[in-house]
């Protein structure tokens, strides 16, 4: 499913990844661990194809992503990747319910389906009476709930996800393990 060979990936003289050769089978959940500025959200930007690596080729899904124009590659991440960053990145001036549609509407889904899969997965991560509300009204932990929930949004295959129980309690993060 994901397979990286020979990234490297430098910031002026720094170098932050070196030669990491990586596969991920379909289904597996892998976490990376290290210390503070060890390269663990560069990886997986460059994973998401958010970020290029300086050096080696990224398989997802069997396809060759790093070969890939820009614009292809922005439908393949919306359509194959979920994100969940480490700071939510909610639109503040969007619902709950409209943030986590967005990514649906980028993917040309009617609004009718986007709400009904939005309102679904809410529901099931105990948001759904939250809907209407916008981040600023809502906990820290409901907001990263909500910026998991626009990440499931289109069924990706791969989910990335940059420290997504931080700001969640024991029960939620159980939850959220489940979830993925």
């Amino acid at each position: 499913m994901i397979q990286l060979k020979g990234i490297t990936k430098s910031f002026d003289t720094l170098q932050v990844l070196k030669n990491i050769d990586l596969n991920i089978a379909k289904g597996e959940i892998v976490s990376i661990v290290g210390p503070s500025g060890a390269g663990k959200t560069t990886l997986l930007q460059i994973i998401g194809t958010l970020d290029k690596p300086d050096t080696g080729t990224i398989r997802i899904n069997e396809t060759d992503v790093d070969r890939m124009k820009e614009k292809e590659l922005s439908a393949f991440r919306n359509k194959h990747i979920g994100f969940v960053f480490q700071f939510h990145q909610l639109l503040p001036e969007f619902t709950a319910l409209e943030n986590i549609m967005i990514p649906a509407f980028i993917a040309g889904i009617a609004t009718k389906e986007a709400t009904a899969r939005a309102m679904e997965i809410l529901n099931f991560m105990g948001l759904k009476d939250r809907a209407t509300h916008k981040p600023n009204e809502l906990s820290g932990g409901e907001r990263q709930r909500v910026a998991v929930s626009r990440a499931l949004i289109n069924n990706p295959s791969v989910i990335l996800a940059d420290e997504p129980s931080g700001s969640l309690d024991t029960h939620n993060k159980e939850e959220l393990h489940r979830l993925f």
